[in-house]
């Protein structure tokens, strides 16, 4: 029987081409960027083409031959295969190799696991990968096969695999009861920002798009950035600031790639709600990438799969900057309304016509009032330069201020039930 060893991040990549369709390069690219991610050492890659996936080892005997003498030859001592396992072929592999194996699957969970932060996205990480596990106990492992034995402990008993799915169960259970807690405040949050009338953006996206830093320069977030894939995995909310009086949110979520674990999906349902419950989605691109149809469709495969497929949406196209005479622009449809965007978050381009679009397509009805403010409406004047779009200002001989304000509908009718003067028969104004 084999002993899985517990270390070593040499790692071999192997990729095959299925069902007579080569693979595009960047999808080879994406696959050792991963590798790369998870903190892997590449020593080495094997290809191939298979019409099926092999019942016993995926890759086929030939190939699995082929990838033994492959990992002696580099001294691998990890096997990583772009393609979901079973558990069997897993297993397979790895008393065949005689080193760990892991499927795309398991590397992604360990990427989200080395960049968990937050207690709630720790606890989500953790459950995806218990979830993964828990079809993956039959193993290699042998003393996972022997039943509890030594003087005074021999009889009906249970095995050690029985102990550990019991074990794991129970941690399973345990987890999701803390991540239903968690949605319940997320829940609570939300119907609070509904009563408010507070509409949320939601930024989604290929991983490494450039989501965090058009996060940072839309609110001065400061939350992590870096250009590597899965940079930052919590949801971060802050108030975004828009030119037309509008209050709003924005929302980073985490990225999206292709082939997403369906563990990672269930597992991360509270910080994906974010997103299906957001009066906006905002699908960043990154421009420059050569095949970005195909990452654009993964991203809405996956946004389909948690219910987001009928939220508008508007496309984001990113990183311009990395492309040669590419100016900030605006596309509209047929009925006028903005689409598409061409900006460059780092460089700070094009994000005032980001904000006016964003502003367009959630705005409701904007007012526009022109006030007198008498001398003891100081708390009231300094409430309407932090809610609304202050037109002018003008001080009043007798001591009070004379306004022209832009404001949002909602914002000016809860203004009013604190402040009568204030009234809400203003029409709105486009």
């Amino acid at each position: 029987m084999f002993e899985r060893p517990q270390a070593g991040e040499r790692a071999l990549l192997v990729r095959l081409d299925m069902g007579g369709l080569s693979t595009a390069p960047d999808e080879h690219e994406e696959f050792q960027l991963l590798a790369e991610a998870a903190g892997a050492e590449v020593v080495g890659r094997l290809g191939g083409t298979r019409h099926s996936p092999d019942p016993r080892y995926f890759l086929g005997t030939g190939k699995a031959d082929e990838l033994k003498s492959l990992v002696a030859a580099t001294g691998a001592e990890l096997v990583i295969v772009d393609h979901p396992l079973s558990p069997a072929q897993e297993r397979n592999l790895e008393r065949l190799l005689e080193c760990r194996v892991l499927d795309r699957s398991g590397l992604i969970l360990d990427i989200f696991a080395q960049r968990a932060r937050s207690f709630e996205g720790k606890l989500q990480v953790e459950l995806a990968q218990l979830r993964h596990l828990s079809t993956r106990l039959v193993r290699g492992w042998t003393h996972l096969e022997r039943q509890k034995g030594g003087i005074g402990l021999r009889g009906p008993g249970e095995t050690q695999l029985e102990t550990d799915r019991r074990l794991l169960a129970r941690r399973v259970a345990m987890l999701e009861r803390r991540l239903e807690k968690i949605e319940s405040q997320r829940a609570q949050g939300r119907r609070a920002r509904a009563r408010a009338e507070l509409a949320v953006v939601s930024l989604v996206g290929y991983t490494n798009a450039g989501k965090s830093t058009l996060f940072n320069q839309l609110t001065d977030a400061g939350v992590f950035q870096a250009d590597q894939l899965f940079a930052t995995l919590d949801p971060t909310l802050r108030r975004l600031s828009l030119p037309r009086g509008e209050r709003a949110l924005l929302a980073d979520t985490v990225g999206f790639v292709s082939n997403l674990p369906h563990e990672l999906v269930a597992a991360f349902r509270s910080t994906l709600e974010e997103a299906r419950n957001a009066s906006l989605l905002l699908h960043v691109v990154d421009a420059s990438a050569p095949h970005r149809e195909r990452l654009m469709a993964d991203v809405e495969a996956v946004l389909d799969e948690i219910g987001c497929a009928e939220l508008p949406r508007l496309e984001v196209f990113n990183k311009i900057d990395r492309l040669e005479e590419v100016a900030p622009r605006l596309e509209r449809d047929a009925e006028g309304r903005p689409v598409r965007l061409w900006i460059s978050a780092r460089a700070g381009r094009g994000l005032d016509l980001l904000r006016a679009a964003i502003a367009e397509r959630i705005g409701g009805a904007i007012c526009e009032r022109h006030l007198h403010l008498a001398p003891g409406d100081g708390r009231l004047r300094a409430l309407l330069f932090e809610q609304a779009e202050v037109l002018s200002d003008e001080p009043l001989d007798s001591g009070g201020w004379r306004m022209v304000i832009r404001i949002a509908r909602p914002d000016l009718e809860r203004l009013a039930a604190r402040h009568p003067a204030l009234g809400v028969d203003a029409e709105p104004n486009a």
